[in-house]
């Protein structure tokens, strides 16, 4: 076992955590004003603020909400929605910074144990757990002891970026685990102690018109993938083109032959179903069983290793071909039209799920750049209470993401109704 799946405890620094909370506002965020919005500088990322989030709507109400939570004698786990990758850890600290300052974080454990020693010093100073897979025991451990002294613990319920920002995905079940773990060892010492869920949402909306640099983004994907440009189309049209052409690839793949005008989503359906069906029998599984129960599976099949290198190459290779074709989710066919923060976040997904091997697609992976300055729409849902609540920890997970689609799904309409976003047909809708 490597460095990088070996878990070590954060040591926290408050020092240096109020330094990078400060650098993080301004560097990370906002930007330096007076040069962000001023030629050449604000073409330089750090003055312009690296994620280019110029606004940041946090009412006073919410942060109170959140806030209360938070303290000695309760336990918080602080569980944010996951639209774009990078801004989250800017958007969580600056959270964070405001309720519950010494809070841990949880990251992936590529970033915390994977960039050298020194490095990872320095994230286990900013109080960051390592999450790694198959082996988060000893990360979840410390969470509950962490929480268990009053501050907050920070992880995303939905897993990994989806880069769909009005739509909550299925939470995983690690908070309320791990709070229920905190509930019972807090009454153990006093009967009153209580501990919460608290559900965190935010939505990114551009400030103005950025259908130029978007149409830039939307070209160097299409030569990068070697995909045509739809002739005179429009921006949605020429992204919808992207990922049929992409489909097409996979159906060819799977030796499936495309109905002439058959929908997007039921191509991408037959797809998924011959995926699984190959899956299903590479790793001895019932065919009906639905995707996300053979995914979980196959993961199991792999970590007992009892295949040769090769077949656990198919297998891992079949795994990600789903999750990558499923990226596309139900939530980019439901309405009429199409948003352009809803458009960048395609040609981020495309970017980060296809575009591989120069030095500008990772550093696009690891810091992707907006399309233009934006505002940070932040609320607080109601929190769970969990020790007052008797019910699973599949209902209270219903209950949570409930609470959180409804929430963003509140900042949506108020900006429509504002005309805060700008909009065209929606290609994906019906096809």
């Amino acid at each position: 076992m490597g460095r990088i799946d070996v878990f070590v405890a954060p040591r926290p620094n408050p020092a240096l955590i109020k330094v990078m909370t400060i650098v993080n506002r301004i560097v990370m965020l906002r930007g330096v004003p007076g040069f962000r919005d001023l030629l050449p500088f604000n073409r330089l990322a750090g003055l312009r603020g690296v994620a280019n989030i110029r606004h940041i709507d946090f009412p006073v109400a919410d942060q109170q909400k959140l806030h209360a939570c938070c303290g000695e004698g309760q336990a918080t786990f602080i569980t944010p929605n996951h639209p774009e990758f990078f801004t989250d850890w800017m958007i969580d600290k600056e959270i964070v910074s405001r309720v519950s300052p010494l809070a841990a974080s949880w990251a992936t454990h590529g970033v915390v144990n994977g960039l050298g020693r020194l490095m990872q010093k320095f994230w286990l100073a900013n109080n960051l757990i390592a999450q790694i897979p198959g082996n988060s025991e000893a990360a979840k451990a410390h969470s509950v002891d962490w929480a268990l002294k009053g501050h907050g613990v920070l992880l995303h319920p939905e897993g990994s970026v989806g880069w769909h920002g009005n739509h909550v995905a299925p939470l995983l079940p690690g908070a309320v685990e791990m709070g229920l773990a905190a509930l019972k060892r807090g009454r153990e010492t006093n009967k009153d102690f209580k501990v919460w869920v608290a559900p965190v949402v935010w939505k990114l909306a551009f400030i103005g018109n950025v259908e130029r640099p978007l149409a830039r983004e939307c070209a160097y994907v299409e030569k990068k993938l070697k995909m045509e440009s739809v002739a005179a189309g429009s921006l949605p049209e020429r992204v919808y083109s992207i990922y049929s052409g992409l489909l097409s690839l996979d159906e060819q793949a799977c030796g499936l032959i495309a109905e002439a005008g058959a929908s997007f989503a039921s191509r991408q359906q037959r797809v998924l179903a011959e995926l699984g069906l190959r899956l299903a029998d590479a790793v001895a599984a019932e065919p009906d069983l639905d995707l996300a129960e053979l995914l979980r599976r196959s993961r199991r099949w792999l970590r007992e290793g009892k295949a040769d290198a090769d077949e656990q190459k198919r297998v891992r290779k079949l795994a990600e071909t789903i999750q990558r074709v499923q990226r596309v989710g139900s939530w980019a066919f439901a309405n009429q039209t199409i948003t352009q923060e809803e458009i960048a976040e395609h040609l981020k997904r495309i970017r980060n799920d296809y575009c591989k091997g120069a030095l500008r697609d990772s550093i696009n992976r690891f810091i992707p750049q907006p399309a233009g300055p934006r505002c940070a729409h932040i609320r607080v849902p109601e929190p769970l209470a969990l020790h007052a609540y008797d019910g699973s920890v599949e209902e209270a997970l219903a209950v949570l993401r409930s609470r959180m689609q409804e929430a963003v799904s509140r900042i949506v309409t108020k900006l429509e109704a504002a005309g805060g976003f700008i909009s065209y047909p929606n290609p994906f809708y019906h096809r």
